[in-house]
């Protein structure tokens, strides 16, 4: 089977019709019909099922979209592998981060990196999950996990610390409230359970199972908001809370609470000259925020 066929393939499924398969392949849509009734002539079977609607996969189809598809993916990433690989720092870097660590931590790095290497074309991915963004789509993850995978390969940062915050407005209408001993009669702002990578889990089982007054939210960004806005007490990252005005911290760090920042790096594209350079470039800009980090400032 010539691999080309492969190609219009998995063109023909995607577009639909011979048209949008031509304008994917960069060819007429006449160039398509030839090449499919060649390949299904020679083949001995049909790969789609044909009427004014456009085309639709046939069982065998599917079985060759399916190869065809796997193969488009492992092409990509063989493209991704063998471009950059000079010394030049030329072209797209994929960079994975919760919205809260782009917003507080590295927003103004990412400023500084375009501004020092204007030729590299940075693609930040957001998620209020980080471990649910697959490590495969991006080059660098800068991610919250206390283990990480023993495939993966990355820079420890240090240990982000997290505190319970409150916001002005919130404390002066609630002089009284307690936090060692009755911490449940406040208000708070918690987190979902979809929302995993928090390293707070035992804490807030602990100390809130019985809280009355709760909101729940699935990004911690949206916690940061609602905890400003005095809505109530929030457990939030130090790097975040202490650099608020609007917030108070009102206890230390919780003690064995913390969870370690980790800069990871694909090993698809690890080798790339201008991923090693934004990896090394944010690996020193966060390394001098350890303190910040670990809520020793």
């Amino acid at each position: 089977m010539d691999w080309d066929y492969l190609r219009y393939i998995h063109a023909l499924a995607t577009g639909g019709t011979l048209a949008k398969a031509g304008e994917i392949l960069g060819v007429h849509q006449t160039t398509v019909l030839r090449r499919l009734d060649q390949m299904e002539e020679q083949m001995g079977v049909q790969f789609f099922e044909r009427d004014r609607e456009g085309l639709h996969l046939t069982p065998v189809g599917e079985t060759a979209f399916r190869e065809a598809d796997r193969l488009a993916t492992d092409m990509e990433n063989l493209e991704r592998q063998l471009i950059g690989q000079d010394s030049a720092p030329v072209g797209k870097v994929r960079l994975a981060a919760t919205d809260t660590m782009v917003n507080a931590l590295i927003g103004p790095m990412v400023s500084e990196l375009l501004q020092a290497y204007p030729d590299i074309e940075l693609e930040v991915l957001t998620d209020n999950d980080v471990l649910n963004l697959s490590h495969r789509e991006a080059d660098l993850t800068l991610r919250p996990v206390n283990r990480p995978q023993a495939t993966l390969e990355g820079e420890r940062i240090g240990t982000i610390e997290s505190a319970v915050y409150g916001s002005k407005d919130y404390c002066d209408r609630n002089p009284d409230m307690d936090l060692g001993h009755t911490p449940e009669l406040c208000s708070w702002i918690l987190p979902d359970e979809s929302f995993s990578h928090l390293a707070t889990g035992r804490w807030y089982r602990k100390m809130l199972k019985n809280a009355r007054s709760v909101v729940r939210c699935n990004s911690l960004q949206a916690m940061f908001s609602l905890a400003r806005a005095g809505s109530g007490l929030a457990v939030l990252p130090c790097y975040l809370g202490d650099v608020t005005q609007d917030l108070r911290r009102l206890t230390p760090p919780l003690e064995g609470e913390g969870v370690d920042l980790w800069l990871m790096v694909n090993q698809d594209t690890r080798q790339m000259a201008r991923v090693r350079l934004v990896m090394e470039f944010l690996k020193q800009q966060l390394m001098a925020l350890t303190n910040r980090i670990e809520a020793r400032q």
